[in-house]
C-alpha cells in the first residue's frame, strides 16, 4: 500500500510562514512515544554512555554502511555528537533523537540538517543489530516524516541509502517513498564508493 502524503501528516496543514524559507525555532526538546514499546527523544548529554556502547558493540555491524564508525572511538566522540545535536536543535535545524524500544537504547533517527529555504529535509538512521527486525525503525521514520510534512510544514522528506542496502533501502518503501533515480559514487566508504537511490516524500 502506498500512503499518500496527507496520510503521513494526518490532514493537518503546515504552519503558517510569513516569508518563504523561514526557520521554524525549536523551543523544547523533541519527545514522541509511540506506543508501550518505543519512545523517541532527543539524545542528551547524559545518554553519551549508552549510545557510545551501543555503537561500539555494534561496530562491524555499523561500519558496513556508515562512514562515521572508525571515527568513533571514545564516549568523547559520542559525546561531542550529541553536542553538535543539542546545537542543531537550538538553531531550529532539526535533531538527532534516540531510539528506545522497552526502555533500551535500540538505534538513533533524525534529519540531517533542514534546508529551509527550499523547505526540505533528508532522514538519517541506524538501529542496533540485537533490534532488527522488529518494525522499531519503519514506525520511527513515520513519525519524524510526519512530523517534516505537518508541524514543520516542509514540502519534501528525503532518505538516500547505498545500492546494496537493502534493509535501509525498506524503509521509506514501506512508507510509501517514491524512488527518484541513482547518485553515482556518492559516497565514500572507507576504502570504495558506494552509489545511492534516493527517495522521496512530497508534501
Amino acid at each position: 500500500h502506498t500512503r499518500e502524503p496527507s496520510d503521513l501528516t494526518g490532514g493537518r496543514e503546515p504552519p503558517a510562514w510569513r516569508t518563504v524559507g523561514e526557520r521554524m525555532t525549536t523551543r523544547a526538546m523533541f519527545h514522541r512515544r509511540l506506543d508501550e514499546e518505543i519512545e523517541l527523544r532527543s539524545l542528551d548529554q547524559p545518554d553519551a554512555e549508552i549510545l557510545f556502547e551501543l555503537t561500539d558493540r555494534n561496530r562491524e555491524h555499523l561500519r558496513a554502511w556508515l562512514p562515521w564508525v572508525d571515527g568513533t572511538r571514545t564516549i568523547h566522540d559520542t559525546l561531542a555528537f550529541i553536542r553538535t545535536a543539542l546545537e542543531q536543535e537550538r538553531e531550529g535545524d532539526g535533531f538527532q533523537a534516540g531510539i528506545w524500544y522497552r526502555g533500551d537504547l535500540a538505534g538513533v533517527v533524525g534529519y540531517h540538517r533542514i534546508d529551509w529555504p527550499r523547505r526540505r529535509v533528508a532522514l538519517g538512521y541506524w538501529l542496533g543489530k540485537e533490534f532488527e527486525s522488529r518494525g522499531i525503525m519503519t514506525r520511527a521514520c513515520h513519525v519524524l516524516v510526519a512530523h517534516a510534512l505537518g508541524e514543520l510544514g516542509l514540502e519534501r522528506v528525503e532518505i538516500r541509502a547505498a545500492t546494496d542496502n537493502l534493509r535501509s533501502r525498506a524503509i521509506p518503501l514501506r512508507l510509501g517513498f517514491e524512488e527518484e533515480g541513482v547518485v553515482r559514487r556518492a559516497e565514500w566508504l572507507y576504502d570504495h564508493f558506494v552509489d545511492h537511490v534516493v527517495y522521496a516524500m512530497p508534501r
